[in-house]
């Protein structure tokens, strides 16, 4: 354990601004407010503080952050509160505290529920002082590093696995990339023991067969680099236990197919230099295809720049090769605390190296539920990144697999909600291409939202499916307050009763709602039934409750002789608060019927649906819609036909020029039985309404090579 003057001379010697007094206080306080207290290895609490605050001096952060490492632990495990920090330490540190404190526990919670929110809280910190979480990152390497103390497998094993799923990656995006190394190797440590001792074991064999391997590749590349009068730096490195594994899982390859397990870093003065290496290199080595990256004019988002490339190297060995100045070298060793060296600007605001930061406070904004922050912010963090241009050559970097509705929500939320297509490099392509480097996106808007449920699929990151998800809750919750309206009146006008709000009001109490808004949502997603409203009003009223098979029998009658009290349903989302059968795909003009089925809305089937008639449906539930309310224009429905097509050369052509000609579109074809005379083929096209089908039949019956048309 490091001692107080060991402490404060280590600060002093990178930082002779360092707020001496005020180190030694916290140093003293934080002893004393631990007192007697034990960690699991039953070393002295105070211990923890004082290691944590080393890692933070060894990568030379300012002395506040040191001394919020010192005090990190005493407001959640002493007497200690807020405020005593606060009169003790000044605003800032007590700030920094108050980001890495734990909150308490939520009682009734699940864990996953209390680790979502303490990271919620811990990222909301970060996004206003970035030493929040530099103290958070230090305190859990320090507890990685001691973790073997803890008895516990399971609670081992869980610790590790978020440090693995989170707190590695935090790390970086920070630019901390030798923390993230030993945090994701020490949790391998936990998580799989077995693998890691045989890959180590293999390791240690392959140095054994020919120890001076290392050595000899690197003088070779060496003498190389002096004959073309470069001036470098030379240094390598065997990969982690980690790394090789997580190569190994990636490439579905085992550790003898493994190529680049050794890798050089070269350094040199300036840009030029780095790429006057490279050419030097790809000249006499060959490049293994695929493996060149160039971080340096396209830097990772965390502002790391270097040249990466693997040859077919000296001794015929790949290795891999890193060429970058000395000046990134630094960046890259010393990550975030760069900018406190440097006295650059760190404003987690406007610096782009923290972009990732305000995405993930994004999804924040949009997550409704603090699991699925967590789950969006690992998808958005975990990944590799694909860089493409603006249509005004800005860069933005997406996670790898990104299509082009993250690049919109990237580029800003309106861009993401009012999309209507995209061209990638000046074409037209589909919302499912997937990005790929250098590609230059250019979004084409509307001027209202046209978003759909369907987007789900077309995106991969955290803030584009947070958005979507946001955005089609409100729009469901503004449908179903429309439907439950329209059907509550509905159900009052069948029951010759006169509506009125007012007598509404005095009876949420019974459901236990405030709002009558409330109320209109839970009808129109069919978790309360209109009858019960009208019973709680009138007891005297006894209306059928009970679950019974819909009667089909006078339904259209009725529909026809008063189309008044159908169900408005204009401006619902189709996909969303209404919903069309699958199994009988009804069409504006169709027969129909509605009901309101649970947590979903309206579902329409046409009234001969076979399927609907076993379905038991509580009569309530049951209601008159009409087409022309239902219907939109530019709406596009899918009708099954079956077409029986004569075996002749251009049948199939003929046919599918007919159906293009009537405006229409092939969705899905399946031969379904085939003679030496005749084909029958189901087809699903798209349609608009009856009438729009009924012209397609009429134009695939008048054809010579069509013998029978029928609609399923």
């Amino acid at each position: 354990m490091l001692r107080q003057l060991e402490l404060v001379e280590k600060v002093k010697a990178y930082d002779p601004f360092v707020e001496e007094e005020l180190l030694n206080k916290a140093y003293v306080f934080s002893m004393r407010a631990h007192g007697s207290q034990t960690r699991a290895s039953g070393d002295p609490y105070f211990s923890h503080p004082v290691e944590v605050a080393g890692i933070l001096a060894d990568h030379k952060f300012d002395s506040k952050t040191i001394i919020t490492a010192l005090l990190h632990d005493v407001v959640e495990d002493t007497k200690y509160k807020l405020n005593d920090i606060e009169k003790n330490f000044g605003n800032e540190i007590s700030y920094l505290v108050d980001g890495v404190t734990k909150l308490s526990k939520f009682e009734g919670r699940s864990d996953k529920f209390n680790q979502a929110e303490n990271f919620r809280k811990l990222l909301l910190a970060t996004s206003k002082d970035i030493r929040v979480l530099l103290v958070k990152l230090a305190d859990r390497l320090h507890n990685m590093r001691t973790i073997h103390h803890i008895r516990n497998e399971d609670k081992r094993k869980k610790i590790a696995r978020e440090t693995m799923e989170i707190y590695a990656p935090l790390a970086e995006r920070l630019g901390m990339h030798e923390i993230r190394i030993e945090l994701d190797d020490l949790s391998f440590q936990v998580l799989e023991p077995d693998i890691r001792d045989s890959i180590i074991k293999r390791l240690n064999l392959l140095r054994s067969q020919d120890e001076q391997l290392f050595d000899k590749i690197q003088k070779k590349i060496e003498e190389l680099l002096k004959k073309n009068d470069l001036e470098f730096e030379i240094f390598g490195r065997e990969k982690t236990p980690y790394s090789i594994w997580k190569k190994m899982k990636i490439k579905s390859v085992n550790f003898s197919q493994l190529s680049d397990i050794l890798a050089l870093t070269i350094l040199v003065d300036d840009i030029s230099n780095c790429y006057k290496v490279l050419g030097v290199l790809h000249q006499v080595y060959s490049y293994v295809p695929g493996r060149f990256k160039d971080y340096i004019s396209t830097p990772k988002p965390n502002g790391y720049q270097s040249l990466h490339t693997t040859l077919m190297g000296p001794l015929n060995q790949k290795i891999e090769v890193q060429v970058r100045s000395f000046e990134m070298n630094r960046r890259a060793e010393l990550g975030v605390a760069a900018h406190w060296i440097y006295k650059d600007n760190i404003d987690v605001k406007d610096g782009k190296q923290f972009r990732w930061i305000r995405q993930i406070l994004d999804i924040l904004d949009f997550s409704k539920e603090p699991e699925d922050f967590l789950e969006l912010t690992k998808m958005q963090m975990y990944q590799d990144q694909v860089f493409v241009f603006t249509p005004k050559g800005d860069l933005v970097s997406l996670p790898k697999g990104a299509m082009p509705l993250d690049f919109a929500f990237s580029v800003h939320t309106d861009i993401g909600l009012n999309c209507m297509g995209v061209k990638i490099n000046n074409s037209i392509k589909s919302l499912n291409t997937k990005l790929k480097n250098g590609d230059q996106v250019e979004i084409i808007t509307g001027k209202s939202p046209s978003f759909s449920s369907e987007w789900l699929d077309l995106s991969i990151t955290g803030k584009a499916k947070a958005c979507i998800k946001r955005y089609i809750l409100i729009k469901e919750e503004e449908d179903f307050k429309k439907l439950g309206k329209e059907i509550l009146i509905n159900h009052f006008k069948n029951e010759k009763i006169r509506y009125s709000e007012t007598n509404i009001n005095n009876v949420l109490n019974n459901f236990k709602l405030k709002k009558i808004d409330e109320l209109y949502s839970l009808i129109g997603n069919g978790t309360i039934l209109p009858s019960k409203i009208i019973s709680s009003l009138f007891p005297e009223k006894k209306l059928l409750e009970n679950n019974e098979k819909v009667i089909l029998l006078n339904k259209v009658k009725e529909r026809k002789e008063d189309l008044k009290s159908s169900i408005q349903l204009s401006g619902l989302t189709p996909g969303m608060s209404i919903h069309y059968a699958k199994c009988c795909l009804p069409i504006p003009g169709d027969d129909v019927l509605a009901f309101i089925a649970e947590g979903k809305g309206l579902m329409i089937h046409h009234e001969a649906c076979e399927d609907l008639k076993k379905i038991k449906v509580n009569k309530s539930k049951i209601l008159k819609v009409s087409w022309d309310r239902i219907s939109s224009k530019k709406d596009d429905f899918i009708a099954k036909i079956n077409v029986s097509i004569k075996n002749k050369i251009g049948s199939l052509g003929n046919l599918s020029s007919i159906i293009g000609k009537s405006k229409s579109n092939i969705r899905n074809l399946k031969i379904t039985d085939r003679t030496n005379d005749f084909f029958s083929i189901n087809l699903e096209i798209d349609v608009l309404n009856k009438d729009h089908l009924n012209k397609i039949l009429g134009s695939l019956r008048t054809s010579e090579y069509i013998e029978a048309v029928t609609r399923l």
